[in-house]
């Protein structure tokens, strides 16, 4: 095929379109008005607006909404049986210790595999990664379900934490399909979708594990997982740069600006953590909280990353990360102060604020990364983040056994350094701050 002649053809789908004019070394990539990046174009003022971003007319891309509805099903599923593993490790005859021991190891296995991951997505594009980490989950879940003891099920829920590695091309996708969005409110957006999910999956998770059993929470999970993953083969490639750099991946860490933002991430999601693993055990335990409310406040906390993620998202993305930060913080208060469900309640929708800030986080990561190594960059920060999910609940389960309500302060106290960290991190960089991009320039 004549390679002029098919670039002409291209370029003709967008009549009118003011991208049209722009000879930008990209543009075959363009082959269709959902990725092409001009507002102007008639085709692209034509499709269905759906969902609009508050405040504009610009609309989410086909294959930001495939991915939204994929994530959607599986934050339902997930959420059928997240918030119960701390519950149904001690079921399966593991003591606090142990189940902090576990989700540490099962956070080293989230751990391990960014950093590989995001700069395979650099290399070979984010898709074909993005498909094996929802095949792999959907086996994991199947796993889990058949087991019937603790070996085997801890085996299932390290292959489920294992399959992690998709959070970098995943988020690499998010941001090369964005189109108009600026890349804090395109990976707060469809987190919000995912907890959206979580939402319907974690107030029926309870109800299912009290009635049927926690291990009927798995089986269903396992058919949410299949749809999501079905929806995920209808996406297509979104290639952020032709130059596909083989430098190493800590090669980043040269950077002063990009190594600040990594120790930010890792001192920040070790606060926010420390408190949440066994906050079910906790209320199990101290305030005797049925499975039923345990669930119901499960809903509240994705609800709280809904709208947290929605409200936050379009903020600067290191004031959010303050705002996010400091909400955290309310709800380890309400958590360990109050003796109601409503407090309760209240403390689980705050704890959306992890989600928001670990998403804020990722966004100034990419305005501190080259475009062609924010598969790299955002494998480091998932690294980070990871690091402090294996510190974390073995940290949390020793000081549950001097104390049930021991995490609490720790955290509180943890959490007010991370502000202090975040806020200095701010000064230094508010006089060179980059603005985001516009998508059609970065093209």
């Amino acid at each position: 095929m004549d390679p002029v002649r098919t670039r002409v053809s291209l370029l003709s789908l967008h009549a009118g379109c003011d991208g049209a004019n722009t000879a930008a070394p990209r543009r075959e990539l363009h082959n269709d008005c959902d990725t092409c990046p001009s507002p102007t174009c008639p085709q692209t003022i034509r499709r269905p607006a759906w969902p609009a971003i508050r405040g504009g007319a610009a609309a989410m891309s086909r294959d930001l909404r495939l991915v939204s509805i994929s994530l959607l099903a599986w934050g339902f599923g997930e959420a059928l049986f997240f918030y119960l593993i701390p519950l149904y490790l001690a079921e399966l005859g593991a003591d606090p210790a142990w189940i902090g021991g576990i989700l540490g190891l099962a956070g080293l296995a989230m751990m391990l595999t960014h950093i590989p991951a995001g700069a395979l997505a650099d290399r070979l594009g984010s898709r074909k990664l993005m498909i094996a980490g929802w095949a792999s989950g959907l086996l994991a879940a199947v796993l889990m379900f058949v087991s019937r003891s603790l070996v085997p099920f801890v085996g299932g829920l390290l292959l489920y934490h294992f399959t992690s590695f998709v959070m970098a091309p995943l988020n690499r996708y998010i941001t090369a399909a964005r189109q108009h969005w600026s890349t804090a409110r395109a990976l707060t957006s469809v987190s919000a979708m995912f907890n959206l999910g979580g939402v319907v999956g974690a107030a029926a998770g309870g109800l299912i594990a009290e009635h049927l059993g926690t291990r009927a929470n798995f089986g269903l999970a396992s058919l949410a997982f299949l749809f999501s993953s079905l929806m995920v083969l209808l996406t297509r490639e979104h290639p952020l740069q032709e130059n596909r750099s083989r430098r190493p991946a800590l090669g980043l860490l040269r950077s002063s600006a990009f190594s600040r933002v990594t120790g930010l991430a890792f001192f920040s999601m070790f606060a926010l953590y420390l408190s949440w693993p066994l906050t079910p055990n906790y209320l199990r335990q101290v305030h005797q909280v049925p499975l039923t409310q345990i669930g119901l406040f499960g809903a509240l906390n994705a609800l709280g990353m809904v709208i947290l993620n929605l409200t936050l998202g379009g903020a600067n993305a290191l004031s959010g990360l303050l705002a996010s930060q400091l909400l955290v913080a309310a709800s380890i208060l309400a958590l360990w102060q109050g003796s109601a469900a409503v407090w309760f309640g209240m403390g689980y929708f705050l704890a959306g604020g992890f989600r928001v800030a670990r998403n804020l986080i990722l966004a100034l990561s990419e305005q501190v990364a080259p475009p062609d190594r924010l598969g790299a960059a955002y494998g480091l920060m998932e690294t980070a983040g990871a690091l402090s999910l294996v510190l974390a609940p073995p940290v949390a389960g020793l000081l549950f056994q001097r104390h049930p309500a021991l995490p609490y302060p720790a955290s509180l106290i943890l959490i007010a350094c991370a502000m202090f960290f975040a806020a200095r991190f701010q000064q230094r960089s508010s006089p060179q701050a980059p603005q985001p991009p516009d998508p059609a320039n970065r093209r």
